[in-house]
C-alpha cells in the first residue's frame, strides 16, 4: 500500500486563511501548512490595507510566515501611534494571543521579527519583561545601526547601504557579544524585505529569509519538517501516480516551476496547474527515470544532483520543445533546488545540460562553424572556412557524473579548431 494518498480520491484541501482583528493594526494568522499547527511569531511591519495579499506570487509578511508554519501576530506600524507604553501593552496583547490560540504549539517559545527598524528600536525595551520571546530580528539601514536599540535576547541584525562592509552580503564577525549581523551592501534601502513596496528586492528578501530560518529555528525548536519526505512526495505524484491535483497538493498557495535551459514551467497556481497537466505530468516518457547521486538538505531547501534517464519516444516540448522523437535512449545530468516553505513546495529551479541531451539524441554536431577570426588573426583561406570541435559530449557525462574516474578529466582541452 502507498503511504501517499490515493490518487482516486479528490486531494486535501490547502490549509484554510484564519486571520483574526486582535486590534486596529494588528492581526492573528494562524498556521498555513498541512500540520496546521507551530510555534509564536510577532512581525512588525509597516501599514497594509490588505495582510493577506499575494501579488505576483510574492506574499504578505504574514503569509509567507504563516506558511512557514508559524502562528503570527502581524503589528503594523499605526498600532504604536496610541499614547502611553504602547509597546509594552502591544507585546502583552500579541503573547496573550498566542497563548490562548490552540494552533500556536509550543507555548512560551516566540519569536520577533522587525521589518521596520524604528519600531524594533520602539519595541526592543520592553522585551525585558516578556520572557516569552526567546529571539529576535531586525531589518536595518546602516546608518541607522549606532542608534539601534539593544536586548538581552539573541539579536540577529539584517543591515543595507553602503556604509556596511563589504562582504557580498555574508555575515561578519562583530565585537559584539551577540549573534553577528549579515550585511548586504549594493542594497540600498532595507524596505528591500517589505513586498509591494518600490525599494522590495525579490532575490535579497529570499536570502535573507533563509538567513532568518536558520537563526530562528534552533532558538525554537523549529518548525522543522522532512523535507526529504515532502519532496519524495511531491515527485511520486509527479512520476509514478501521475496526478495534477495531488501534485499541486504539495504546494503552497502560489508556487512556481523554473526549468532554466527551456525556460519553460509555470508561476503561480493556475499556470503551474496547466503545465503540470497539459505539458509535463502525462508527457513524460514510460520508462523516465531519475538516479539520485547526491542531495544537500537545507533549512528550507534541497539541492539535488542526479540523472534524469529516459527514452525520447515522444515530444517533451518542457524539456526538448519542438524536437519530434528520435526513439533514442539518454541519461541527462540535472540539478535541482528546491524552495520547500513550511511542509509545503514553494519552488523548484531546474537545471541540466542540455548539450549532452542533444548530444546523446544525435542531435548536435561533432564540429561547428567558427565565423571569426583566430586570436592571432588568421581568417580561412578563400573558399574554406573554420571549423571548432563543440565542447559537448554525449554519455561520458553522465557516466564522468556517477562515476569521477570513469572518464580521464581534461580530455576536452585537446579540442583545436581546424581548416576544411
Amino acid at each position: 500500500m502507498s503511504k501517499y494518498n490515493d490518487i482516486t480520491k479528490p486531494p486535501p484541501p490547502l490549509p484554510s486563511v484564519n486571520l483574526k482583528e486582535l486590534k486596529p493594526g494588528v492581526s492573528l494568522l494562524l498556521p498555513l501548512t498541512r500540520r496546521g499547527y507551530g510555534p509564536g511569531l510577532i512581525v512588525l511591519t509597516t501599514d497594509t490595507s490588505d495582510p493577506l495579499a499575494i501579488k505576483d506570487g510574492v506574499p504578505s509578511h504574514l503569509v509567507k510566515w504563516a506558511e512557514e508554519g508559524y502562528a503570527v501576530v502581524g503589528i503594523e506600524e499605526r498600532a504604536f501611534a496610541a499614547s502611553g507604553d504602547v509597546s509594552t501593552l502591544l507585546l502583552t496583547l500579541a503573547v496573550d494571543a498566542l497563548a490562548k490560540c490552540d494552533k500556536c504549539e509550543p507555548k512560551g517559545i516566540i519569536g520577533l521579527v522587525a521589518y521596520v527598524p524604528s519600531l524594533w528600536n520602539k519595541i526592543a525595551p520592553a522585551l525585558e519583561n516578556v520572557p516569552e520571546v526567546v529571539a529576535a530580528i531586525t531589518y536595518a539601514n546602516a546608518s541607522d545601526v549606532t542608534g539601534l536599540a539593544s536586548c538581552k535576547v539573541p539579536l540577529l541584525r539584517q543591515i543595507v547601504g553602503t556604509d556596511s562592509p563589504r562582504t557580498d552580503s555574508k555575515q561578519v564577525t562583530t565585537n559584539d557579544n551577540g549573534p553577528r549581523p549579515y550585511y548586504y551592501p549594493d542594497i540600498k534601502s532595507c524596505e528591500f524585505a517589505t513586498p509591494f513596496t518600490p525599494s522590495f528586492h525579490y532575490n535579497t528578501e529570499a536570502l535573507s529569509h533563509t538567513r532568518n530560518l536558520t537563526f530562528l529555528k534552533p532558538l525554537m525548536g523549529g518548525p522543522y519538517f522532512d523535507l526529504e519526505t515532502i519532496w519524495d512526495e511531491h515527485t511520486y505524484y509527479e512520476f509514478t501516480d501521475r496526478s495534477v491535483e495531488h501534485t499541486m497538493s504539495t504546494m503552497v498557495q502560489e508556487p512556481y516551476v523554473n526549468h532554466v535551459p527551456t525556460m519553460t514551467g509555470g508561476i503561480g497556481r493556475e499556470a503551474l496547474t496547466s503545465f503540470y497537466r497539459n505539458n509535463f505530468i502525462f508527457e513524460n516518457s514510460l520508462d523516465t527515470d531519475q538516479e539520485l547521486l547526491s542531495r544537500t538538505i537545507g533549512i528550507d531547501r534541497i539541492v539535488d544532483e542526479f540523472l534524469f534517464k529516459f527514452t525520447h519516444d515522444k515530444e517533451l516540448d518542457w524539456f526538448l520543445p519542438g524536437v519530434p522523437p528520435t526513439f533514442k535512449r539518454a541519461e541527462v545530468p540535472f540539478h535541482a533546488v528546491v524552495n520547500i516553505r513550511g511542509d509545503r513546495l514553494y519552488h523548484e529551479h531546474i537545471n541540466w545540460d542540455q548539450g549532452t541531451a542533444l548530444r546523446q539524441l544525435g542531435l548536435m554536431p561533432e564540429y561547428l562553424p567558427y565565423p571569426y577570426p583566430l586570436a592571432d588573426g588568421r581568417t580561412p583561406t578563400p573558399g574554406k572556412q573554420f571549423e571548432y570541435k563543440v565542447p559537448v559530449e554525449g554519455l561520458k557525462v553522465a557516466s564522468k557524473m556517477r562515476e569521477r574516474n570513469s572518464v580521464p578529466s581534461n580530455e576536452m582541452m585537446e579540442y583545436q579548431v581546424k581548416e576544411v
